[in-house]
């Protein structure tokens, strides 16, 4: 079989439209067309059925996909070996799923690990989004991920570090001056983040105690919290020991230790599955791993304002 066949394949499966595909493949999209109708009688299946905009696969298509995917990966690698992935000439663009703590506390590292080797590449920061992640990886629309919640499917992942959490709330707060019992933290007044991906983890250890909590407040970003909590002395907020260290040097806040065992969370970054560009790629998670793994974040960069501004 053509090999540019098993390609084109390999880039409608994951791509799942004729046009980005062919965007891909530096082609046209008749040329995709016609390269599936060849593909399509080659394996006597229509491979993939048109619902929408989207070409779904067919039974056979899913069983054949990882063979095909697993066989460009490396033949690609091997052609790699002659015309290597040079990280100081290459203008290539990268794509990296990221939380809004994560653009805020890992990506300064992340870019400025990835500029020093390859001056000419980009980066580009995409919204998480957990319902969409699976997808994103295994279409390749993502290169890498930076999440603290597990995923359903096989991606490979390496853990960068492990989340406690803690209690930060103004140095005014009745409960900053002592430990937090669990009465006082079960009274006191909540503040959260509505997109926060500890929330579940916090409900779940506070359903084991037989209690939970009613928010006072809440906010779309963990950037509106520090400014919140220091001009409010009755809210206090259930936050990762870094970002609440990064605060409180910089901002009238203080931190406690929590009155409960709460699981920590485990930050791991997760790379695409797909064929494309597998030596930027490994160069990529290579890179992004070593400037990443056992990284605190940089979370005072929400610092407080200077005196008068």
């Amino acid at each position: 079989m053509d090999l540019n066949l098993v390609r084109t394949f390999v880039a409608v499966y994951e791509a799942r439209n004729l046009t980005r595909a062919a965007a891909r493949l530096y082609v046209s999209q008749p040329a995709v067309s016609q390269a599936l109708a060849k593909l399509r009688r080659a394996l006597a299946d229509p491979l993939f059925a048109r619902t929408g905009r989207t070409m779904e696969p067919t039974p056979l298509a899913h069983s054949v996909y990882p063979g095909f995917r697993d066989s460009l990966v490396s033949i690609d690698r091997a052609l790699d070996t002659v015309h290597t992935f040079d990280p100081r000439t290459s203008d290539h663009r990268f794509r990296v799923a990221m939380s809004e703590l994560g653009e805020i506390g890992y990506f300064p590292a992340l870019f400025s690990a990835t500029r020093a080797e390859a001056p000419r590449v980009s980066v580009d920061v995409v919204p998480l989004d957990l319902d969409r992640l699976p997808a994103w990886l295994a279409r390749g629309t993502v290169d890498l991920a930076v999440t603290s919640l597990p995923l359903t499917g096989s991606f490979e992942h390496e853990v960068l570090k492990s989340e406690g959490y803690v209690a930060l709330m103004g140095r005014g707060h009745p409960l900053a001056g002592h430990d937090v019992g669990l009465s006082g933290y079960l009274d006191a007044h909540h503040a959260v983040v509505s997109g926060d991906s500890g929330r579940p983890t916090l409900e779940a250890a506070l359903r084991r105690l037989g209690a939970s909590i009613s928010p006072a407040a809440t906010v779309n970003h963990f950037a509106s919290l520090p400014a919140l909590l220091a001009t409010r002395d009755d809210l206090i907020a259930t936050v990762p020991v870094s970002i609440a260290t990064g605060w409180a040097a910089t901002w009238p806040l203080t931190l406690r230790e929590l009155p409960f065992e709460l699981t920590g969370a485990e930050v791991s970054l997760l790379r695409r599955t797909t064929a494309q560009h597998a030596a930027a790629l490994d160069w990529f998670h290579r890179t992004v791993l070593r400037a990443l793994r056992g990284e605190p974040g940089e979370f005072s960069a929400i610092g407080a304002p200077p005196p008068g501004g």
